[in-house]
């Protein structure tokens, strides 16, 4: 099921449960079931090829002691056969509000104590809701029977080239933005803005064999998940990312679990914490607190941007005494110093910010100057406005790092690099690869890059503010009233096609004829059947088609001819692979 289907599907179903719940809340409820059948196909999916026959799945219950403990030690939990999904799918008509009920909470029940940080409550907001799907058990189990048919069919394999959870959650968010995205840029990242962050972390980690990936406040989960994608390209062995999560509101730290478990990262690999980033630090080296912060090879975050925050008492608190507390008003540089308290001497950390951070005064200059000063600051990313959902505010991407051995700051304009969707604005793949190559390289590039010395940022008093560095905006056109009035081409804008003279050496004489200093006049009223035959035209087109005359032939070979007869080498092998077996 591609996108486009899939998204039709889900707001057909949101329509008509409009009458029983509101829109914002629809997405709780879908997202739930999406993750409860995940769970269910994947205990199928390993009982199968642990060699259990589909007619014995009837056996899989609570009874059977060594059965749920190879489940739970295995897969960290347990489903009997009566509350999988595929038992719902299969009872029809038979089945009850309560069924459903009995299920969440004997899955609570038959976590693996290992993995209850995992699994622990990641149901609750669904359980909670149930009573809200209408008002008798009937109308409640007419309710859940429609959700359950509805996601039945929607993928839930690792195969799909998206984010389900973080797709559906997108799309909903939008539709439903007058109820429910008034704050989603707080606790989504658009996909975008996940693989630019993403390439970005990768790149600098892709030497490492092994790491760990922290996100402050992970929302959905997407960029942790979408850092992982990255980063393992580069990892030979499986497995050897580890996802930190903290997050503060119950309902998304729930999704940041599902999304995590159903990208088929093993539960030992996930770490996630519930609680406010700013009065709960954390992690920790072991989950009791009772060793040293943790510190991480990559820290990320998408906070909430300039919200106010608590900083009564906060000045001994480690991760703010050495550089300062932001103002009451504006936890920005709060959540910033959190996740540099947590990055590892040789890490990175991303984090996407609002653009004042760069310029605002008070204690946040004093904060920001105590970061040039400790060489703090790597990058700075100006992204496009209107890129979140929920704000149009301009945004920034800072690269932070604890030790560098240059002093500079590279600063990037990337602002006007982005398409038009809908009501908002998206990076294209090109844009991000722009600006992704202008990082790896650390290159200066007119109206785009620069990097700046700390001594010109002291000299700006440690304002940061983009255009102070990056003149990107463009020249203003100049018309020739002269021309527009009198006829005539200005001599400077056809010197402005200065390559396309050196190309053609002989057509620009024989084109235009000097009318005075200033202005010129083409020879013929055709101009376009001129260029065409003349002979510095025809000569390259000519030799054009003379080097690249066996081109065509070489695409089709290796583009066609060669992958098809490939796949027909793969399907006979594959055959004749069956037709041994079947013989043995």
């Amino acid at each position: 099921m591609n996108k486009q289907q899939l998204a039709s599907r889900i707001w057909e179903s949101a329509n008509r449960m409009r009458s029983k719940i509101e829109a914002n809340e629809y997405k709780d409820y879908i997202l739930g079931f999406i993750f409860y059948k995940f769970l269910s196909d994947n205990e199928e999916k390993y009982l199968y090829e642990k060699g259990l026959k589909r007619d014995d799945i009837s056996i899989i219950t609570e009874e059977n002691a060594q059965v749920v403990e190879n489940l739970q030690k295995n897969l960290g939990y347990f489903i009997g056969y009566e509350n999988l999904f595929s038992t719902w799918i299969a009872d029809k008509g038979d089945l009850d509000i309560s069924n459903v009920r009995e299920a969440l909470s004997a899955f609570d029940r038959l976590i693996y104590y290992e993995h209850k940080m995992v699994f622990e409550g990641i149901f609750d907001t669904l359980q909670a809701g149930l009573s809200k799907l209408g008002d008798t058990a009937r109308t409640q189990t007419k309710s859940a029977s429609d959700l359950i048919y509805l996601i039945k069919d929607i993928p839930m394999d690792k195969k799909q080239d998206y984010d389900v959870l973080g797709f559906i959650y997108e799309y909903l968010i939008g539709m439903f933005a007058a109820n429910a995205g008034k704050k989603a840029g707080e606790f989504y990242t658009p996909h975008e803005v996940s693989v630019l962050i993403s390439e970005i972390v990768a790149n600098f980690l892709k030497d490492r064999q092994e790491i760990s990936i922290y996100d402050s406040t992970s929302g959905s989960g997407s960029l942790l998940i979408n850092i992982g994608q990255s980063v393992s390209k580069y990892i030979k062995q499986p497995n050897k990312i580890k996802y930190y999560a903290q997050e503060l509101k119950e309902d998304t730290y729930n999704l940041t679990r599902m999304n995590l478990v159903m990208r088929g990262i093993l539960p030992d690999n996930i770490i996630t914490h519930n609680g406010d980033t700013l009065e709960d630090d954390w992690p920790y080296e072991d989950y009791k607190r009772e060793q040293k912060p943790l510190l991480l090879d990559a820290v990320v975050s998408n906070p909430p941007y300039s919200q106010n925050w608590d900083s009564t008492d906060k000045e001994n608190d480690p991760r703010y005494r050495h550089y300062g507390l932001a103002p009451k008003a504006k936890a920005d540089y709060a959540f910033l110093l959190h996740d540099l308290y947590h990055l590892d001497a040789n890490g990175i950390m991303c984090i996407v910010l609002p653009h004042g951070v760069l310029f605002r005064g008070g204690e946040e200059k004093e904060i920001r100057k105590n970061l040039i000063e400790n060489n703090n600051i790597d990058c700075i990313i100006g992204l496009p406005a209107n890129i979140f959902f929920g704000t149009g505010i301009s945004t920034i991407i800072m690269i932070v790092r604890k030790v560098r051995k240059n002093t500079d700051v590279q600063i990037i304009d990337a602002s006007k690099g982005f398409v038009k969707d809908g009501k908002n604005n998206k990076l294209r793949a090109c844009d991000i690869k722009r600006i992704v190559d202008a990082v790896i390289k650390r290159e200066n590039i007119e109206k785009y890059s620069r990097v700046v010395s700390r001594e010109e940022i002291r000299e700006n008093d440690y304002n940061l503010n983009i255009p102070r560095y990056v003149n990107s905006s463009e020249e203003d056109e100049i018309y020739d009233i002269y021309a527009s009035m009198y006829g005539g081409i200005p001599n400077a804008e056809i010197e402005k096609f200065e390559e396309y003279w050196d190309t053609f050496p002989n057509l620009r004489k024989d084109l235009f004829v000097k009318e005075s200093s200033n202005y010129s006049k083409l020879v013929t009223e055709n101009a376009k059947e001129f260029i065409k035959k003349h002979a510095d035209v025809k000569s390259y087109i000519d030799r054009f088609n003379r080097i690249f005359s066996d081109f065509r032939p070489y695409l089709y070979n290796e583009l066609i001819v060669s992958i098809v007869f490939e796949n027909v080498l793969k399907f006979f092998k594959h055959k004749r692979e069956n037709l041994s077996r079947f013989y043995v």
